[in-house]
């Protein structure tokens, strides 16, 4: 998937923000699957946690996710059944739903800057309000919300895009769509809107399902206000994103066997298996932050989370590069992370020494940016020296 903004968005200018809600801001998806995976095996079925199913659901109104799951897993019931089963287990669930990587970043900036924003999603109104009552700060964002059952058509018809533009007081023209699902890229650029996508989609699954956008991202980290006439952020520091820290650690393992060979870069593997839920909350990129090895001390980081295009990994994996010159191996010892900083998107290269030359580069901004405010302070966090066990 490409992290980097298409060239489509150079020289336009755009003065309203049109987001979609479920899979853009919050992950939504995470707690459905939940609940349809639940439905399912009461009918004796095996729930299918794979991205097939996923690009046939997103994006679309509730009762046709229901007909459409009715018919490919054979449900004795009717899909307003279904519909009805789910509802009654969902709503009670929205508490839980979190807010995507960069969204309440992006609202902020943008109710900062004066700029309108509107809200078309293909959800009900009731479950809309319910689902941002969570989120503080969100529902008061938005000069229009415009819902699915508000509509005669949802998305892919451009219709309630066209709507919020009318409610907004804006040239479609001049509204710049952001979306999930290649059904709302579908629908935004039917409107007469730029659209920028930011897929749900695992990536090698959605990498031709989002050629209609303007500009496809990794995630809303990755958005650019300024290459859409709207203005830049201001909170990067020395090259890089301060982020919401997270923790991770286990027992360094033998990875793929290219760190040291392959790319001269001994990165420290952790168990993916076992950090697989852990990861599948973070979005693919390049990060910075601090380790903590047994007894050895506390070391600066750069680490990669995602598939690694290049080697078109099977799995998404983390594979931290510890800033320092090791004399020997520490297999088995108990490596402890704290991930604080973002630096670039996940990108595949044309060549082996491309890519060595941008891992050494991001080494550079990791070690620069960690020496500065808010990312040095983590540096004495208890959590980096305590044995696991005992947290």
């Amino acid at each position: 998937m490409a992290g980097s903004p298409a060239s489509n968005c150079s020289n336009t200018l755009v003065d309203h923000v049109i987001l979609d809600l479920d899979g853009t801001l919050i992950d939504t998806e995470t707690l459905l699957d939940e609940v349809y995976a639940k439905i399912v095996w009461k009918y004796g079925k095996k729930w299918e946690w794979d991205g097939i199913g996923l690009i046939k659901r997103l994006g679309k109104r509730p009762l046709e996710v229901a007909a459409s799951l009715v018919e490919d897993y054979e449900l004795p019931c009717t899909a307003d059944e279904l519909l009805e089963e789910s509802l009654s287990h969902v709503e009670t669930m929205w508490s839980r739903a979190k807010a995507l990587p960069g969204a309440t970043r992006l609202l902020k900036h943008l109710r900062a800057h004066k700029i309108p924003i509107g809200l078309a999603s293909n959800s009900p109104a009731k479950n809309i309000r319910s689902k941002l009552a969570y989120q503080p700060g969100w529902l008061e964002s938005f000069k229009v919300i415009v819902a699915g059952d508000e509509v005669k058509e949802g998305k892919p018809s451009p219709e309630i895009y066209l709507e919020a533009a009318k409610l907004l007081k804006a040239r479609p023209s001049s509204c710049l769509v952001i979306e999930d699902s290649p059904t709302g890229v579908i629908a935004g650029k039917a409107a007469g809107m730029k659209v920028v996508a930011v897929p749900s989609i695992p990536s090698k699954i959605a990498r031709t399902l989002y050629s209609g956008a303007d500009s496809v991202l990794n995630s809303l980290l990755d958005f650019r206000p300024e290459l859409w006439g709207l203005p830049p952020f201001q909170d990067w520091v020395g090259k890089a994103l301060p982020i919401e820290p997270w923790c991770l650690g286990g027992p360094v393992i033998k990875g793929f066997g290219r760190g040291s060979k392959v790319l001269g870069i001994p990165t420290a593997n952790l168990p993916t298996a076992a950090l697989g839920s852990q990861l599948s909350q973070h979005v693919c990129g390049i990060y910075l932050g601090w380790a903590g090895l047994s007894n050895r001390g506390v070391y600066k980081i750069v680490m990669s989370v995602g598939w690694n295009p290049f080697f078109d990994n099977a799995a998404k994996t983390v594979e931290p590069w510890l800033l320092h010159d090791f004399p020997d191996d520490f297999y088995g010892e108990e490596l402890r992370l704290i991930v604080v900083g973002y630096i670039r998107p996940e990108a595949n290269f044309s060549s082996l020494e491309l890519l060595i030359e941008r891992i050494h580069e991001d080494a550079e901004i990791a070690k620069a940016a960690l020496d500065l405010l808010p990312f040095s302070s983590y540096q004495d966090d208890k959590f980096l020296t305590t044995p696991l066990a005992k947290q």
